[in-house]
């Protein structure tokens, strides 16, 4: 039957507009949960996951920065999609016809302008994909939803209006995990590197655990810190860096990190996204 990659939500959603740019000769397996796409590559039901990490808006994804480090798999690639949001409705509707749109709870702020411009009242559904789903099942002019284009190809409804969010740029970052890392791959616009840590208790361990990376002159791009356990007081952090393990300066830096801290986990190398480096 092929290889699949799993994502969370319905046919349609944006992580599926992910799965179709990154991976298009794989089949996609739409899951429930973030739980349940991690689950289906772990198991064996898929060979890769597709795993919204963060919003260019609405900044990261709740709780995925904990899943994924308990989730036994590897990054390997990253995907950037640009977010369009579209008035989804049925073949027989007009603009004017529509009093009410559907969508997820972050897509309706995203929308509001060209909402309130046409009179168009928002309406929660848990998935932008379920919501076109739905709308073309009530068959109903004055109900549409607000979902991707391809949600409209799947499920026979027409584009009444195109691209209407409120913010340009409102972009989603994806991960690319796998059962098994590859760390063989060098990346035309160089590698990033993922991993997770937690410092060891003495005074100024985050200082000197991020010494090595700027005396190395190792980049990263990103750090971010979540609570594990329900405990205030126990504080994993979540780091991204520009290069390889094997790059010398690389391997200084993270041995550096290894004196200060009681746990270090690397998550996954793979190769930096072009739109890491599109400023447009």
């Amino acid at each position: 039957m092929g290889q699949k990659i799993a994502f969370q939500g319905e046919l349609g959603a944006y992580g599926h507009e992910a799965c179709v740019a990154a991976r298009p000769d794989y089949t996609p397996l739409p899951c429930a949960a973030f739980e349940d796409a991690i689950a289906a590559v772990r198991d064996g039901d898929a060979d890769l996951g597709m795993i919204a990490v963060e919003n260019s808006t609405y900044g990261r994804v709740a709780d995925v920065h904990s899943l994924l480090p308990e989730s036994g798999l590897h990054i390997v690639d990253e995907t950037f999609v640009r977010v369009h949001v579209n008035l989804l409705g049925t073949q027989e509707a007009q603009l004017s016809d529509v009093k009410e749109a559907f969508g997820h709870p972050v897509i309706l702020p995203q929308c509001g302008e060209f909402l309130r411009a046409n009179g168009i009242r928002g309406r929660t559904s848990t998935d932008n994909a379920r919501a076109a789903r739905e709308v073309a099942a009530r068959a109903d002019v004055s109900g549409a939803a607000l979902a991707s284009e391809l949600a409209a190809e799947i499920y026979g409804l027409k584009v009444l209006a195109r691209h209407i969010e409120d913010h340009d740029r409102n972009t989603t970052r994806f991960l690319v995990m796998a059962r098994e890392p590859d760390y063989r791959r060098r990346g035309d616009l160089g590698m990033m590197t993922s991993f997770v840590f937690r410092v060891r208790n003495i005074p100024a361990a985050l200082y000197k655990a991020m010494g090595g990376f700027a005396t190395n002159g190792v980049n990263m791009t990103k750090l971010e810190s979540y609570m594990i356990g329900g405990a205030f007081t126990a504080t994993q952090f979540y780091a991204e860096i520009e290069g390889h393990p094997d790059d010398r300066p690389v391997q200084l830096a993270m041995e550096e990190l290894g004196y200060f801290t009681d746990h270090l986990h690397v998550m996954g190398v793979y190769p930096a996204a072009a739109r890491r480096h599109d400023e447009g």
